[in-house]
């Protein structure tokens, strides 16, 4: 059966729950949340209902459920649609252009496009400002996105900027022809210098920003590392995915008990100076505040002149400063 045409298929945010008053007496429950929630539709919020999100009293509910004083709703509201991206003039860090690319060294805390309650200060913000085309992208809110990397982690992402490149790289990546590495500096050092991690991941059972290892209900996901420098109490990992799943490395490295350095969502600690240095603890701030992995290189055929072409991202100052420091006092 084909979807009505507001149907909410992916229900997103936090649940909200709501204390009917006194005075509201066999009121419906969809009029009731829409003069509650005017900013979305009547057919949305039906829509939310229909999508089994609402509950009063614990028990989901049909749309012509009447409120009693002193009932609980429980319920999630979807994002509303962005209408429009809005150009903003925030620096690129810019390592290759021509008439088919645009190839970005993305610094942290940024968010690759507009989502949820981001519709500003995104990588696609920036991109719709400095260039005079896009690909039409992901969909409408995500031009010239052929992939994507998360808010915290820095490095080399490609920007299409025709829908002709685009189509051709996606394909490679769809193809598992693109060929990434990564850097990491993770807690601890695996007993093994190199080896593949081949564990599916799937949503986390408990917290729907996370995921986690799914052998049983998740998607395939296999990740290889190899160790290049080992320290007392840390090392620096080379990182090659054969899979692109949703926070694959992050989860993969936390499901070996070798968790991002930072990376508090899967197990990773703030490190301190004082720390790597043996002393007595100071004031002072960690030395990387974000998780600790860099998208360092890439590889695809160039959508036009089809010659393999790499490119890298140098390592950001932050990790850079980790490291020298893991060189200086720990150093094995």
């Amino acid at each position: 059966m084909a979807k009505e045409k507001n149907q909410i298929s992916e229900i997103t945010d936090e649940p909200l729950i709501l204390q009917v008053g006194s005075l509201i007496k066999e009121r419906r429950i969809d009029k009731y949340l829409h003069n509650r929630f005017n900013n979305y539709s009547r057919a949305m919020i039906q829509n939310i209902i229909k999508a089994g999100t609402v509950k009063v009293n614990g028990k989901i509910v049909k749309s012509s459920f009447k409120l009693s004083p002193a009932d609980q709703v429980e319920l999630t509201l979807p994002e509303l649609p962005i209408k429009e991206i809005i150009p903003e003039n925030i620096p690129l860090d810019i390592i290759y252009e021509d008439e088919d690319i645009i190839v970005i060294n993305k610094q942290a805390d940024i968010i690759v496009h507009p989502a949820r309650s981001y519709k500003n200060g995104t990588l696609v913000n920036a991109l719709v400002f400095y260039a005079d085309s896009l690909s039409s992208g992901l969909d409408q809110f995500r031009p010239g996105i052929v992939h994507r990397l998360d808010r915290n982690t820095t490095g080399v992402l490609i920007v299409a900027k025709n829908d002709i490149a685009q189509w051709k790289i996606a394909r490679q990546f769809q193809k598992r022809q693109v060929k990434k590495n990564y850097l990491a500096i993770v807690h601890g050092c695996p007993e093994l210098s190199a080896d593949r991690i081949n564990v599916a991941l799937g949503v986390h059972p408990r917290i729907r920003e996370k995921y986690a290892a799914r052998p049983d209900t998740g998607k395939e996901a296999i990740t290889f590392y190899e160790v290049l420098e080992e320290f007392r109490g840390f090392s620096l990992l080379s990182i090659k995915i054969k899979t692109g799943r949703t926070h694959q490395i992050r989860v993969h490295l936390s499901h070996i008990k070798h968790p991002v350095v930072a990376d508090d969502m899967y197990g990773g600690k703030l490190v301190y100076p004082w720390q790597l240095a043996d002393k007595e603890p100071t004031p002072e701030g960690p030395l990387i505040n974000r998780v600790a992995l860099h998208a360092h290189t890439i590889e695809i055929k160039h959508p036009t002149t089809e010659e393999q072409v790499t490119f890298e991202a140098p390592l950001p100052n932050d990790m850079q400063n980790f490291l020298d420091m893991l060189r200086k006092y720990r150093k094995i």
